[in-house]
């Protein structure tokens, strides 16, 4: 039971950075195509946020983690 609530806890818990991600990126390429002279502005605002939303994985994983071995 604990590692099907583990299962659940990491998947879950790693959709929502996951599309975060990939919607930040599209948006930062779609930002630099119409202003290529603020790429370096929008590339370093947008590793930011991906550190951001990865974060969220990892919370999700230690939870995993917890729910496993408690």
């Amino acid at each position: 039971m604990e590692s099907l609530a583990s299962a659940i806890a990491i998947g879950a818990g790693s959709l929502a950075p996951a599309i975060a991600i990939g919607m930040l990126a599209s948006k930062a390429m779609e930002a630099i195509g119409r202003n290529p002279e603020a790429a370096s502005k929008i590339q370093s605002a947008m590793i930011l946020a991906i550190a951001f939303a990865e974060a969220i994985a990892i919370y999700a994983l230690v939870v995993a983690l917890i729910i496993k071995f408690v």
